[in-house]
């Protein structure tokens, strides 16, 4: 069982949760996050002045797989997520010892693939 973090572009959300869910993936966490990377953040120009807004609005994704799941979803989102611009995420794979479902105790893989 795996846990995969993914850091992508917010105007890509739609992309990555549409190849997920054709790869039978249809649950996972996700939260507005914001970074600081080598894009150094976004200006804006008002009036002249040159503001620094400082850091990059992204979306990070928290999704809990089986093994057989794992490059499936990677490719899912390699695929829609890529611009082929700086700036378009991480994906991180986290090994899971133990997962349990609160409300019926089912632990391990039974906990993700049951609704």
């Amino acid at each position: 069982m795996k846990k995969i973090e993914a850091i992508i572009r917010s105007s890509r959300f739609d992309e990555v949760k549409e190849a997920l869910s054709e790869n039978g993936i249809n649950f996972f966490t996700f939260m507005e996050v914001k970074g600081y990377g080598h894009q150094k953040g976004e200006t804006h120009t008002y009036r002249g002045a040159v503001y620094d807004v400082g850091y990059i609005a992204r979306m990070k994704l928290e999704i809990m797989v089986s093994n057989d799941f794992v490059q499936p979803a990677i490719d899912a989102i390699l695929a829609s997520a890529k611009t082929g611009e700086v700036g378009d995420g991480k994906i991180a794979i986290v090994n899971l010892d133990e997962i349990v479902q609160i409300r019926t105790g089912l632990r391990n893989e039974s906990a993700i693939n049951t609704k």
